[in-house]
């Protein structure tokens, strides 16, 4: 399997649909993948709290449609990250993974919000629900966003529904920035699942990102990092490296709790 992660460098002063459209042509230039995963947040900005309310849009609205359109263009499945979705009056960091059909195969409302009473927790509403989705790209795929890589019980949930590939888009600052190569490979290692986390480059509303999206397999290998620049990752993996780790070291069988 092919996986494209494009780690997008933005600033403030690019428009959201001028946004939208650069990265219509950064996925559609990935032709061949058959996955391409982009980060968190990329449409309104992963700190600019004073503009999400404004820009953000329903499941059905111009953003998600148009990563829709590309996907089918290139025939991949897309995970195109996340964005402010509005939805019955109130607003949600919302992941979203399209077939290569164009389809939404799965969304997940990010479960753990980051602000410390700032910025989502104020702003946003929580998802509930871990997302397993099956067979989208020939494996069982879990969904995270950013902040829940510090809870390792969402994983554990992600795991016990079957998970095997994890896909983890993010706006990671740069201060923290050694905490996200630590969590990821952690991630990785302690389910025995490949995991591949993409995050942003640049400065958004003041805070510079860290960049260093990284594709880890079920033994902690990094089968490939970012910088801290806009970039784009292209790996192959094997998604039956997961089967066979499991089988030659069963850790998870010896799970007590």
């Amino acid at each position: 399997m092919r996986i494209a992660g494009i780690q997008l460098g933005y600033g403030d002063d690019e428009p959201l649909r001028t946004r939208v459209d650069r990265v219509c042509g950064l996925v559609r230039e990935q032709a061949g993948a058959d996955l391409v995963v982009l980060p968190e947040l990329w449409p309104q900005g992963g700190f600019a709290y004073r503009s999400w309310a404004e820009q953000a849009e329903p499941l059905d609205g111009p953003t998600v449609t148009a990563m829709g359109l590309v996907a089918q263009e290139i025939g991949a499945c897309l995970h195109m990250g996340s964005f402010i979705e509005y939805d019955g009056g109130r607003l949600f960091n919302t992941s979203v993974l399209l077939g290569p059909e164009g389809r939404v195969e799965a969304t997940y409302r990010k479960i753990h919000l980051f602000g410390f009473g700032e910025g989502e927790p104020v702003l946003l509403s929580a998802g509930d629900e871990p997302v397993v989705v099956a067979d989208v790209v020939g494996t069982r795929v879990g969904l995270a966003t950013c902040y829940d890589l510090r809870f390792p019980e969402l994983f554990r949930r992600l795991v016990d529904a079957g998970a095997e590939l994890v896909l983890v888009p993010a706006a990671w600052p740069a201060k923290r920035v050694a905490h996200w190569s630590l969590l990821t490979r952690a991630r990785a290692v302690e389910n025995q699942v490949l995991l591949v986390a993409v995050g942003t480059a640049g400065v958004h509303a003041g805070h510079e990102m860290g960049g260093r999206s990284v594709v880890v397999d079920p033994w902690g290998v990094v089968l490939a990092e970012a910088g801290t620049d806009e970039e784009v990752l292209t790996v192959e993996v094997d998604p039956g490296v997961v089967a066979r780790t499991r089988e030659s070291f069963p850790v998870l069988r010896d799970r007590r709790l």
